[in-house]
């Protein structure tokens, strides 16, 4: 099977709902934190913050009254195009978006309070450059054990031949030597129910979940023996596993 784009989909998505799946409706059991709450909690009103990878922006634009000022970054032209869309719409002043690579932040040293990041890759020696003395990174990624039964059906599935916990290792050992002084982990698995067939198929065609969804002749074969033998009263069942690293320069 040839290498799944990752690019493609996300300037895909970015501009049919920039990332933003809250429309799917689903029971949630076992969640221990909200992301952007979390972020707030370490924020004061005067405060600077840059959030990476902040696709249409709608979490964004929501803490806005809480800081200063806020900038967004993605890498996909797509999200770009919606967040700018939702900022028009929301009338929010003081927020600001750029199309950047999280690898290269063109930005001053020491510039910002609060750095965010939820499911989005990034540089940690960036990261600490563009902070503060004293500044927060808060970051939210996917464990490789998320949707894990799902990617069992199928038989592939993103971070599918990978450890659960070698992403989360990897992000603590790069934050640690690029000089952050304190750094705590969190994670949850949580159960997780998908309303209906619709939304679960949406999900599937919207997210590297199962790259290439649809594309193998079997998938939909696949994809209704998983509905058939993981639904009752609640929904589909599966589950969200998240980390959430939060560290201090």
């Amino acid at each position: 099977m040839r290498e799944f784009d990752y690019e493609n989909l996300y300037d895909k998505v970015g501009k049919i709902n920039g990332w933003d799946f809250s429309n799917i409706k689903s029971l949630t059991d076992g969640v221990n934190w909200n992301f952007y709450e979390e972020v707030i909690k370490r924020c004061n009103k005067t405060d600077v913050l840059l959030d990476i990878g902040s696709g249409g922006a709608e979490n964004l634009m929501k803490i806005a009254p809480s800081l200063f000022f806020l900038i967004g970054i993605d890498l996909s032209k797509g999200m770009l195009e919606t967040a700018l869309t939702n900022l028009k719409r929301s009338k929010v002043k003081n927020v600001k978006f750029f199309q950047m690579s999280s690898d290269q932040l063109q930005f001053p040293a020491g510039f910002f309070d609060v750095v965010s990041c939820r499911h989005a890759p990034f540089s940690s020696t960036e990261v600490v450059r563009v902070l503060k003395q004293g500044g927060w990174f808060l970051t939210q990624q996917v464990s490789e054990d998320d949707k894990l039964n799902l990617k069992k059906a199928f038989g592939r599935g993103q971070a599918f031949d990978e450890r659960d916990g070698v992403l989360k290792e990897r992000y603590i050992r790069e934050l640690s030597e690029a000089g952050f002084s304190e750094i705590k982990s969190f994670e949850y698995d949580a159960i997780e129910y998908i309303k209906s067939t619709e939304e679960l198929t949406f999900l599937l065609k919207h997210t590297p979940i199962i790259p290439n969804f649809g594309q193998d002749s079997r998938d939909i074969e696949i994809l209704s023996d998983f509905i058939k033998n993981n639904r009752n009263e609640k929904g589909i069942l599966t589950n969200s596993k998240r980390f959430l690293l939060i560290a201090r320069k």
